[in-house]
């Protein structure tokens, strides 16, 4: 059966940064853990098995803020071609990485494919993303949809955090 797939919500970003140093970050826990929440939140959980079928399973909280729930996520490794190319299903996850519905929207996907492919120009790495809604219905795929303005905001902060976090790699 052939998967339904929403339009794209597609965003860029260059980073001066080597193509197989972008890669490694998004791929290994030791880049992940470090970058991968968005600013004010921290990563406090990060298992990675970056191979087909493998998962990073992560555990995010508001920094600061003991009281603060525990947001788990999850991504499901479909391809990866090295240096150029990831492919992952993302979903929301319980602790024991179970999928689970967004706990702040309940329209949200349960599951969202997003495809990143890696180009290296003149020592810099354009960074393209395309994320979708995966096997959602109606609804879902418009909260998705009614959503790429607000993923746009939450994607360049964690992007700023990603460039902030390759500058010291160097």
């Amino acid at each position: 059966m052939a998967e339904r797939l929403s339009a794209p919500f597609v965003i860029e970003r260059t980073f001066a940064a080597p193509r197989a140093l972008v890669y490694a970050a998004l791929t290994e826990a030791r880049h992940l853990g470090q970058w991968m929440a968005p600013a004010g939140m921290e990563i406090t959980q990060c298992n990675v098995d970056a191979r087909p079928d493998g998962v990073f399973h992560y555990a995010m909280k508001a920094r600061g803020f003991a009281a603060a729930p525990t947001m788990w996520g999850k991504w499901t490794f479909r391809e990866l071609d090295a240096p150029q190319r990831l492919v992952v299903v993302v979903q929301f996850s319980d602790a024991d990485g179970g999928v689970t519905r967004h706990p702040l929207a309940a329209q949200w996907p349960l599951l969202t494919l997003s495809t990143t492919t890696l180009t290296e120009t003149a020592g810099s790495t354009v960074m393209h993303v395309e994320w979708r809604a995966l096997d959602a219905d109606a609804g879902e795929e418009a909260i998705f949809n009614a959503s790429h303005a607000a993923m746009t905001m939450g994607w360049r902060a964690t992007m700023d955090v990603l460039d902030s976090y390759l500058q010291q790699q160097k």
